[in-house]
């Protein structure tokens, strides 16, 4: 039993740390650091720990080609994830995010060579009607991206399935060099993203560093690390099936954290949306 409760227990610790990320993140824009630089100080300093305990990741990381896609798909879902709960509905957000099984359907088709078969298609349909009926309000004739949130979080869904395809295309890779690349891509895109959107002016220039924000930053960059690590240990001792089952749990994190706080709400339609895109991701878990 306990050879898969530590390892399922981990798997919650990391869904419970990024499905209420999204507080931290607005408490810092309140106070005056954009989600973008955020993300980027985080990422650092992820990415600085890194190398103090695998400093041997660097040229492992260099040995092969592809992990520089894993790096850009992993830093722009962080980027797209992390701006998109701190200007939208957080559960909105996170159930566009949440698309993410139906990407991933998509993807394995070039990348792993897995032809999608009749039921693999129907819990493609099922998942993008439940998006359909998310995406529609009683402003709106037509079901689309209504917002920047709604895009940034179809945007970060569609690059984390591409990330964790990836994944299995690398995993006999060293799992340190992965890490490494994931690390570095949330904080190099974010900063890429971050400085384009200064010149743009729709990004602020990070503040004066002082304890008010600072200290929130460090221990937010300390709780994600803490967070990935646990998936490293928790996705690595579990069946896959079980590991998408139990990272499902995020949504159910992130929703009733911001319902509570007063930062979502869930109505009728959206939990209709909801309930089919968790069908379809449960449906290709099993």
């Amino acid at each position: 039993m306990q050879h898969f409760l530590f390892p399922a227990l981990a798997l919650l610790l990391n869904a419970l740390i990024f499905g209420v990320s999204w507080w931290p993140f607005r408490v810092l824009q309140n106070q005056g650091l954009h989600p973008l630089w955020a993300t980027a100080l985080t990422f650092v300093l992820s990415v600085v720990v890194m190398t103090l305990l695998r400093p041997g990741a660097w040229p492992r990381l260099l040995q092969h080609p592809l992990m520089w896609l894993l790096l850009a798909a992993s830093g722009l879902s962080n980027v797209g994830f992390n701006w998109a709960v701190t200007t939208g509905d957080v559960v909105r957000v996170v159930l566009l995010f949440y698309l993410m099984p139906a990407w991933a359907l998509l993807l394995a088709w070039p990348l792993l060579g897995e032809r999608p078969g009749p039921s693999a298609l129907f819990r493609l349909a099922l998942a993008l009607t439940g998006v359909l009926v998310v995406l529609k309000t009683p402003e709106s004739p037509w079901p689309v991206p209504e917002q920047l949130a709604d895009w940034l979080a179809l945007l970060g869904g569609f690059c984390f399935a591409l990330t964790n395809v990836l994944l299995r295309r690398l995993q006999h890779t060293p799992s340190d060099a992965r890490t490494l690349a994931m690390f570095l891509g949330g904080a190099f895109m974010a900063t890429v993203a971050a400085a384009g959107g200064m010149q743009m002016g729709i990004v602020g220039a990070p503040p004066a560093p002082h304890a008010g924000w600072t200290v929130l930053a460090m221990a937010l960059g300390l709780a994600m690390l803490l967070g990935n690590l646990a998936l490293q240990y928790g996705a690595a001792r579990l069946p896959a099936s079980t590991t998408s089952i139990i990272m499902l749990t995020e949504v159910v994190f992130a929703s009733i954290s911001s319902v509570l706080l007063g930062t979502g709400v869930l109505t009728l339609t959206t939990a209709l949306g909801g309930a089919l895109i968790l069908l379809a991701a449960v449906l290709a878990a099993l």
